[in-house]
Parts: C-alpha cells; sequence; structure tokens
C-alpha cells in the first residue's frame, strides 16, 4: 500500500475485497495478490490485530455524493463549491489530480481546472448521508467521536466477542459495507494513539486502509513536516522553523524547555505527539454545536437592503437543516466579514428554541440592521446553536398567537417543496432578491416576510 509505514514480522495478510485472511510461512515472499480473489489489496500488519483506535474519513464526501446520484460524472472532474468569489468545499481526485484543492478560491481552481463541473452544495443531502454513515459506525461500536459530517475516531476495544473478529477486519467488513449501501468510499487509520490513527487515515486515500503501530511510529514520523501534527498552524511552523524545527523528529529530539521558549505552553504536548505519545481518549459527543448557512457575496454589499433578502435565503436554508437534523437553537449568530477580511459575529439568545426561517430571520435582521454602518461586507451567515427537543420549540403563549401561526405556514411551504421541489414555491423577499438590478439599487419592504403581504 503506498504509504504505508514498514511492515515487519507479519504472519497474515487480510483480503480487504473478500475479507480472507491468508496465513504467510517466512521465508518464503509474501503474497502480492489474494490467493482466492486475486486482489491485490492486502493488509499486513505485525501488530494489526493488537489496534483498535481508528480514525474514518469518507473520500471527497460531497463530491462522491455527487458522482454517486449522478453516474454522468463518474469520469468527469467535479467540484463542489460555487460563486466567481466563493471557495471549493471539496472537489474529486480527478480534479485534485489538476491542482485543485479545498478552500481554494474558485477562479483559482477553475483556472487549474477549467474543464471541472461544478457543482453548488446541497448540504441537506450530504449531512443526511453523514448520518447514515454515523449509523454505521455505531454499530461497531458506542464510542464514536465525530469531528466533521464525513470523519470520526473510533474505538473498537473490547468489541472483538461482538463481531467475532478483530478490530482491523470489523473495520475492513465496515469499509465494505459503506460502498455496497451508501455508495461511497471511505479510508481508515487503524492505530494505538487518535493522532496516528488520523495520520494513517490520510496515506493511500481513497479507499485506503493503513496501519501505524509502536513499533514504527517514531521512526515512520521522524522525517516528516511539523505542520502534519494538528494544531500547529502557519504561524507555528514558521515560528518552529525559524528556531531550527522543521521536522517532527527536530521536535523529538528537542528540550521540553526549548519548545516552550519558542511555541509557549504547547511546546510539551507538540514533543509527546513528535514522540509518538497521545494520551486522549476517543469522546462521545451527541449534537451538533451548530447548524447555520453562509455564502460569500458576488460584490462587496454595505447596504441593509441589499443584504436583508440574502439573509432571508440563508434562514431558510439553516431552517431546512435544523428540521432535517431535528433541532432547535436557542441563540442565534449573524456572522458577517468585511471586505478586508475581518471576521464579524453577533448573537442573540430567543425565549424559545427555534426552528422557523421567520424567526431566524427576526432576529438575525435586528442584529445585522445594527452592523450596517457602512462598512461593505464579502460574506455573511446565519446560525442557531443552544439546541433543544424540537418538541419544546416554537409554541408561543397567550401573548404570542404569531408563532404557531407562522408554524403552520412553514409547515404548509415545506410539505410543497417536499412535494415539487424548493424552487416550487418561495416568499416575496427572496423573488425581491433574485429581481435585485446589477446596481444594487433595490428597495425592501421594513416588514418580515412573514408579515410582507406579498410573501
Amino acid at each position: 500500500m503506498n504509504g504505508t509505514p514498514a511492515l515487519v514480522g507479519t504472519a497474515r495478510a487480510l483480503c480487504r475485497d473478500c475479507l480472507r485472511d491468508h496465513g504467510e510461512a517466512p521465508p518464503a515472499p509474501p503474497l502480492r495478490r489474494c490467493p482466492a480473489c486475486g486482489s491485490p489489496r492486502l493488509l499486513r500488519h505485525a501488530e494489526r490485530d493488537e489496534l483498535h483506535l481508528a480514525h474514518i474519513d469518507c473520500d471527497a464526501f460531497y463530491a462522491a455524493i455527487e458522482k454517486r446520484d449522478d453516474p454522468s460524472l463518474l469520469d468527469k472532474p467535479v467540484i463542489v463549491g460555487g460563486g466567481k468569489r466563493g471557495v471549493v468545499s471539496t472537489c474529486c481526485y480527478i480534479a485534485r489530480m489538476s491542482g485543485v484543492r479545498s478552500a481554494m478560491p474558485m477562479f483559482k481552481a477553475l483556472k487549474a481546472c477549467p474543464e471541472a463541473v461544478v457543482i453548488k452544495p446541497d448540504m441537506a443531502k450530504y449531512v443526511a448521508v453523514g448520518r447514515q454513515v454515523r449509523r454505521l459506525m455505531q454499530e461497531l461500536t458506542p464510542l464514536v467521536e465525530p469531528l466533521s459530517i464525513d470523519e470520526a475516531f473510533l474505538d473498537l476495544g473490547g468489541t472483538e466477542r461482538l463481531h467475532h473478529a478483530s478490530p482491523a477486519l470489523t473495520l475492513a467488513r465496515f469499509q465494505r459495507r459503506i460502498e455496497d449501501e451508501i455508495g461511497i468510499t471511505v479510508s481508515v487509520g487503524l492505530s494505538y494513539a487518535k493522532f496516528l490513527a488520523k495520520v494513517a487515515s490520510d496515506l493511500d486515500k481513497p479507499r485506503g486502509f493503513s496501519i501505524i503501530g509502536r513499533a514504527e511510529a517514531v521512526a515512520f514520523l521522524a522525517p516528516k513536516p511539523v505542520g502534519m501534527i494538528p494544531g500547529i498552524g502557519q504561524a507555528g511552523v514558521a515560528r518552529l522553523a525559524q528556531a531550527g524545527f522543521r521536522s517532527i523528529g527536530d521536535l523529538a529530539a528537542a528540550e521540553v524547555e526549548t519548545l516552550y521558549r519558542t511555541i509557549g505552553k504547547d511546546g510539551p504536548r507538540l514533543r509527546n505527539l513528535a514522540r509518538g505519545i497521545d494520551p486522549r481518549q476517543v469522546t462521545v459527543e451527541h449534537e451538533a454545536k451548530t447548524v447555520s448557512s453562509e455564502t460569500t457575496l458576488d460584490v462587496d454589499l454595505a447596504a441593509f437592503e441589499e443584504l436583508e433578502p440574502i439573509l432571508w435565503r440563508l434562514c431558510e436554508k439553516t431552517s431546512k437543516r435544523l428540521k432535517a437534523q431535528e433541532l432547535a437553537g436557542r441563540t442565534i449568530t449573524l456572522k458577517l466579514k468585511t471586505h478586508d477580511f475581518h471576521i464579524v459575529t453577533r448573537a442573540t439568545r430567543l425565549p424559545e428554541p427555534t426552528q422557523l426561517a421567520a424567526r431566524l430571520f427576526a432576529a438575525g435582521r435586528d442584529l445585522l440592521k445594527r452592523e450596517c454602518t457602512g462598512l461593505r461586507y464579502r460574506l455573511i451567515g446565519i446560525g442557531a446553536s443552544d439546541f433543544s427537543d424540537p418538541a419544546d420549540a416554537d409554541r408561543g403563549d397567550l401573548a404570542d398567537t404569531q408563532t404557531p401561526r407562522l408554524k403552520a405556514v412553514e409547515s404548509a411551504l415545506d410539505a410543497v417543496r417536499a412535494r415539487f421541489g424548493d424552487a416550487a414555491i418561495g416568499k416575496g423577499l427572496s423573488l425581491r432578491e433574485r429581481r435585485r438590478p446589477a446596481s444594487g439599487n433595490a428597495t425592501s419592504s421594513n416588514r418580515s416576510p412573514a408579515e410582507d403581504p406579498d410573501a
């Protein structure tokens, strides 16, 4: 396997296609292909059946889902992103061969790969697939620590009796099940430490399965750049390079006092990781921290009247995601990025949690109005956090008869969209955004879409 650490003392080879385990008797040459099915994808490692900490990462997640849903895209470079000033959310491996990377500005991505098919993100679809993958992970072990929509740490220690297999074989079965049932691929890293499991999962993408054991960990890490260690960042890499620390081996050999002077209190943690020491356990988190939507604008905007309809559209998206994830948020946060890339966040707390676009918009609109003081913004977003059960959301009371009516209206709109598509019906403010002239001289009602007679 490309990029896999040196493997020594191996006695067995597991075929990742037919899942048969073959004995190998030294000093005979190791098997190059599975004797049963002919596959070259053999997993061998001296510590293979002793390790139980894994990192699972979906391969080019958004792009893989789009290719699954549209087979005509299978042999084409696909970029998921959008907008002249947007960034690449993800791209397939064909596009990566042309130099496209996640977080790259779209204009650079299209310059590198002008033949790419660009698809706007469909977060509701991606979240749904992510939840499918998560459910299958939780069938392997209750110790699942999500890192994002498409990756997680798993601790399979003690699951051998449950699955009648070692963690390595259980993960190989899981990998094939994801392909068969969900139609995407994942890469697996297996080790004794979280940091090393995450490193391993990136060694042989896509459809990779790599192992880093205790015996080779320090030697494997030594020549790697310090930027491979999580949490350092570009500024930290530059500071370490100035002090003469360019490889992980340099960090492993350093004195703790020297690292304190160079990078502060994080020095001992970096030195431990460089030596393959990572005592962190898999931590189970049951809820997302925030649900949000944001967009990078095609041109910088300053006027409230120009930003207001964009905010409404984002509130609709966030509402849809909250409903899909069965969450209701009480804290509403507005995010703005100025023309010079300064990020502004403002938050407010509602009397009760909500899933409704109209209530998200009412809170966000008030926050936005206070920030429209002449600054030009290149990005706007709205998010909800501080989650509660949806059953406790949007109830209203004797003094608030409007919220139940808004809830009924949105439920009816959701039913129409579920049947005929998101574009089947819209509210007046979103329609005004589509009609906004290029000069940006739009007019807008001071009322929310729920109160607007055009809605």
